[in-house]
């Protein structure tokens, strides 16, 4: 496709508007990031990407529409991956874009899909005979015929059963989340955890601002005990089901150093939030207290 995407700290506002050129298109976040489970300030990217005239994509796979609904805090497009969260049991590959209608795309002429003719369905101008829904209709028209994206129907189905029961495993997920993550800050052989429900996170105000009802379930936690101890750990875990995987209703485990990321440089690996001490957990929805011991019981053996 000729794309190109530029990797910015979405913290550093300067550093966000500093990338943009001529050839920029969108502005791309997560609203809690994989795997550290920081939540960015869609707010203030909203306000980079209204004065640069661009879209802000926003992937919402982590917070799911019960925590957040970034549209609410100025985002163009809104994405999930309901393989998480949305089904919560892993058994879907497929994905959603919501479009909030609100983006011109015929303000700057970057968008010529949208804004001008379109040879293939007679000149149709989409952004003009569509208004708020061009995007959405250009979608269907246009990406669904050229890249074949099609949901199978059992897939629709299991995501629809799935999203019945979102409000109650999100409680369910926050809730054991934070209990895990303040057990974990309290641990000796732990080197630091990265919750943002956590009262002690750099990022709490923003969480209370962006995710009200809680800070989803994803988030990791350094080991003193370094790579060895990471890999020790995970392989001792009864509870733990040790997946890439995460916002499933089971409560999943990854040493990102040693599978995901390994293929990455040591200061790559620091960079992603996946260094060698790094262990990412997706907190499930089983009894807090069992969680707890099966930790517990995995750290002292990481410890041995």
């Amino acid at each position: 496709f000729g794309w190109e995407a530029r990797f910015v700290d979405t913290d550093d506002l300067a550093a966000v508007e500093g990338a943009i050129d001529e050839n920029t298109r969108a502005l791309f976040c997560e609203t809690i990031a994989n795997p550290g489970g920081y939540i960015s300030d869609l707010d203030a990217l909203a306000g980079v990407a209204e004065r640069a005239g661009l879209p802000l994509i926003v992937d919402n796979t982590t917070a799911t529409p019960y925590l957040c609904r970034p549209i609410e805090h100025g985002a163009t497009l809104v994405v999930h991956s309901m393989t998480k969260y949305l089904t919560g049991n892993g058994t879907v590959t497929g994905g959603v874009v919501v479009d909030s209608g609100r983006f011109d795309w015929s303000a700057s002429g970057k968008f010529p899909s949208l804004s001008e003719p379109e040879p293939a369905y007679h000149g149709l101008k989409f952004h003009e005979t569509f208004g708020h829904l061009a995007f959405t209709f250009h979608g269907i028209a246009v990406g669904l015929r050229d890249l074949g994206m099609t949901l199978n129907p059992q897939a629709a189905h299991y995501t629809l059963l799935g999203i019945e029961t979102l409000s109650l495993r999100m409680r369910k997920h926050c809730d054991n989340a934070l209990a895990v993550a303040e057990w974990l800050e309290g641990n000796p052989a732990v080197k630091h955890v990265t919750y943002a429900g956590l009262a002690s996170s750099p990022h709490a105000e923003r969480a209370a601002r962006i995710c009200p009802l809680g800070a989803s379930s994803l988030f990791t936690f350094a080991l003193k005990g370094g790579y060895a101890a990471c890999v020790r750990f995970v392989e001792a875990l009864d509870l733990f089901s040790h997946v890439a995987n995460l916002g499933d209703t089971r409560s999943l485990v990854i040493h990102p150093a040693s599978t995901t990321h390994r293929q990455l440089s040591l200061e790559q690996q620091v960079a992603a939030g996946a260094a060698p001490d790094t262990v990412r957990l997706s907190i499930g929805i089983e009894d807090a207290a069992d969680l707890i011991a099966d930790l517990d019981q995995a750290l002292a053996q990481a410890a041995g």
